[in-house]
């Protein structure tokens, strides 16, 4: 998570593959199956010419969303399933806020300040394990995000427990 949209914005796009590309084959070579890039939250005007990219790297399937705000995209969520005649429940929700990725993220990458926590992840804050990294969204790359996969691994998880 970094950047803004608006930042996003004046990313040629073929700078934008080769990026996304870098990134896919670092979080594969970590045994990742999914990277979903998102911009940090909103900054200056919407940018409605970004648009959904996917791209596949060995097992790990990578995709840029480009919404910024969090509360918009869990509001549109449970609209769509409850046009559909889903029901609304926990495991239907996230399904429709991770999608095309089948679970809740394990690890959030917060490119910035670590004083703030993305408005753009309302729903992935109370489910993932954070990494913030001191470095801006023009110079987020591969060697960042490995860095971010390795603060994690060696992370000692209780799952809810205590010592």
């Amino acid at each position: 998570v970094g950047g803004t949209a608006a930042e996003w914005a004046l990313t040629p796009a073929d700078q934008w593959a080769d990026r996304l590309s870098e990134l896919c084959k670092v979080a594969d070579h970590a045994g990742a199956n999914w990277l979903t890039v998102r911009p940090f939250g909103p900054g200056g005007e919407p940018v409605r010419t970004m648009v959904q990219q996917q791209v596949t790297v060995g097992s790990c399937a990578a995709t840029v969303q480009p919404d910024d705000d969090g509360r918009v995209r869990l509001t549109r969520a449970i609209a769509g399933l409850q046009a559909g005649g889903t029901p609304i429940t926990e495991a239907t929700i996230s399904a429709a806020l991770n999608a095309p990725a089948a679970a809740d993220p394990d690890l959030v990458v917060v490119v910035g300040a670590k004083h703030r926590m993305p408005p753009s992840l309302v729903w992935e804050l109370a489910y993932s394990e954070l990494v913030f990294l001191d470095t801006t969204w023009q110079h987020f790359g591969p060697g960042h995000l490995d860095e971010a996969i390795g603060s994690y691994a060696h992370r000692h998880r209780r799952f809810g427990g205590i010592d």
